[in-house]
C-alpha cells in the first residue's frame, strides 16, 4: 500500500503524452512491418540492447562511455540506413492529397479510365480494391508489384498471353499492390449461369471481404462491379464513376499509411476534447 501511495500517477497532460507517444510508436511499427527495414531494425534494437544490458550487468564504463559519446553518430547512422522508409514516409505525407477532403478524385478517375481503355480493347481483367478488410493473403499469394495504380500498368497486366493476365489485380491505397492474384469463386446459386469465372471470382470475393471488385469482360468488353456479394453489370462510364466514388469517396485519395494516421489523429484529438471538457473534480479525481 506504502508503494501506491509513493507512486506519481500522471496528469490529464501526462496521459495525454503517454496516449500520443504510444500511437506514434504503434502506427511507426506499423509502417516498418513487412518491409526490409523491420528486420534491420530488429536486428539494430537487438545489438544497442545487448550492448546496454552488457555494460550496466558487469559495469563496463569504458564501454557505457563510449557509447554515450557515440549516441549522437548512432542518431545518424540510424538515418542512414533507414533513408529509403524515412524518404518513402516523408513523401506519402507531403503529397498533395495527404490529408484532402473526400472530394479528391483521382484513384476514382485512374480506376475509371482504366476499365474504359480495357474495355475498348476488350482485354478482359479483375481489379480489387482494398477496403477495411485486408486482402493479406490474397496479396503474399500473388506477385508482388508495389508500384503506382496507372491504366496503362494495368493494361499491360492484362494484355492477353502476358503471364499475370489470368489472376486478378489488389490495389491498396493508391497503389497496384500484386497481380497474378486467385479470389475465391463464389458458390451461390442465384448467380447467372452465363458468368465466367472473372465475375464469379470477383462476386466470391465480395462475399468475404468489403473490396470493391471492377470486372471487364473479354468477350463483350462490358464492365461490372461487385460489392458485398452483388453484381452490377453494363455499367457506363460516368455510372462506374459514381459507384465507385460513393464506395470509395471517404478515404479513396488516402494510402493505407494515410488513413491509419488520420484514424491516430481522430483518436488523440477525441482523447484531449474529453479532458478539456471533463469537470475539474473529475480530473483530479483520474489524477490523484
Amino acid at each position: 500500500m506504502s508503494l501506491l501511495n509513493s507512486m506519481v500517477w500522471p496528469g490529464p497532460k501526462g496521459v495525454l503524452e503517454i496516449v500520443v507517444m504510444a500511437t506514434v510508436l504503434y502506427y511507426l511499427m506499423l509502417f516498418f512491418k513487412g518491409t526490409r527495414g523491420a528486420q534491420v531494425l530488429s536486428g539494430f534494437a537487438l545489438f544497442i540492447g545487448i550492448l546496454l544490458a552488457l555494460t550496466y550487468s558487469f559495469h563496463l564504463f569504458t564501454l557505457t562511455w563510449i557509447l554515450q559519446r557515440f549516441s549522437v553518430y548512432l542518431a545518424v547512422a540510424f538515418l542512414v540506413i533507414f533513408q529509403p522508409e524515412i524518404r518513402r514516409a516523408l513523401a506519402e505525407l507531403g503529397r498533395r492529397h495527404a490529408f484532402a477532403s473526400p472530394e479528391d478524385r483521382t484513384i476514382v478517375e485512374r480506376l475509371v479510365k482504366s476499365a474504359t481503355m480495357l474495355a475498348d480493347g476488350k482485354i478482359g481483367a479483375l481489379i480489387a480494391v482494398e477496403r477495411a478488410v485486408a486482402l493479406k493473403a490474397l496479396r503474399e499469394a500473388g506477385t508482388p508489384i508495389d508500384a503506382e495504380l496507372t491504366p496503362e500498368l494495368l493494361a499491360s497486366i492484362f494484355y492477353p498471353h502476358t503471364p499475370l493476365h489470368d489472376g486478378g489485380v489488389v490495389i491498396q491505397g493508391d497503389r497496384i499492390a500484386a497481380a497474378g492474384c486467385l479470389f475465391p469463386l463464389s458458390q451461390s446459386e442465384g448467380l447467372a449461369r452465363t458468368l465466367g469465372t472473372r465475375h464469379r471470382a470477383a462476386v466470391g470475393l465480395t462475399e468475404e471481404a468489403d473490396a470493391v471488385v471492377v470486372v471487364v469482360s473479354e468477350e463483350t468488353g462490358a464492365v461490372s462491379l461487385a460489392y458485398r456479394g452483388k453484381l452490377r453489370r453494363g455499367l457506363s462510364e460516368e455510372r462506374l464513376a459514381r459507384i465507385l466514388q460513393t464506395l470509395l469517396g471517404r478515404n479513396q485519395g488516402l494510402t493505407t499509411t494515410e488513413s491509419r494516421l488520420r484514424r491516430a489523429v481522430d483518436v488523440v484529438r477525441k482523447f484531449a476534447g474529453r479532458w478539456r471538457t471533463a469537470p475539474s473534480h473529475e480530473v483530479h479525481d483520474h489524477a490523484s
